[in-house]
């Protein structure tokens, strides 16, 4: 039995690799020659599975957390002018921001804890990957948002009513990010913060 059961092994390999592109997990398909290749559905399954389990227990095992505080200024005049990286700018005239419990964060699994702490109006938090910090989040301005298609999304609490919060986990890779508010004109408000994601 065992001289059969080698050789059996010796004719398997690995046929194909398949990663995930949000937090690298990895599937191997193991397969003799003439094994059919598995059905790319069942494999993405698999991947949304393998990813999972790993923001799950990389949050068990103690994922950096980032509680973030969401407001406004209420009925103040928004300001027009501030939107990133709002260079030589008066921050301290910002009429919405984030408050963020940390600027930085280690690589891997982040968990952002979001509370929208304004009295009358609705927030979210965007997180963006920024490639060039240099260069300003592409932004269309007849919406008055940023284009969030082509600004490096990389997860979101969307739409958070007043006093309401939400929760998002995300693997992320060293590098800067920036924290929004895309509702219309809360960018160019003030309403973002840096995050810098550390090795």
């Amino acid at each position: 039995w065992c001289s059969t059961a080698l050789r059996s092994l010796s004719q398997v390999k690995v046929i194909a690799v398949y990663r995930c592109t949000c937090c690298e997990a990895a599937i191997s398909v193991v397969g003799t020659k003439d094994a059919q290749m598995i059905p790319r559905n069942f494999v993405r399954l698999a991947l949304a599975a393998a990813c999972s389990i790993g923001l799950w227990a990389g949050t068990a095992l103690g994922a950096t957390v980032v509680s973030v505080k969401l407001w406004d200024k209420g009925a103040a005049p928004m300001a027009m002018d501030l939107a990133y990286p709002a260079t030589g700018a008066d921050m301290s005239k910002a009429t919405m921001g984030m408050t963020l419990s940390t600027p930085t964060a280690k690589a891997g699994v982040v968990t952002f804890q979001v509370t929208n702490i304004s009295a009358d109006t609705i927030h979210e938090m965007i997180v963006m990957y920024m490639a060039d910090p240099t260069q300003p989040l592409p932004y269309i301005a007849a919406d008055a948002r940023v284009d969030e298609d082509k600004a490096g999304d990389k997860g979101e609490v969307s739409e958070l009513d007043p006093g309401a919060s939400g929760t998002l986990t995300v693997v992320l890779k060293p590098g800067k990010y920036l924290l929004i508010c895309n509702i219309a004109g809360h960018f160019a408000a003030g309403m973002w913060a840096p995050l810098e994601v550390t090795k």
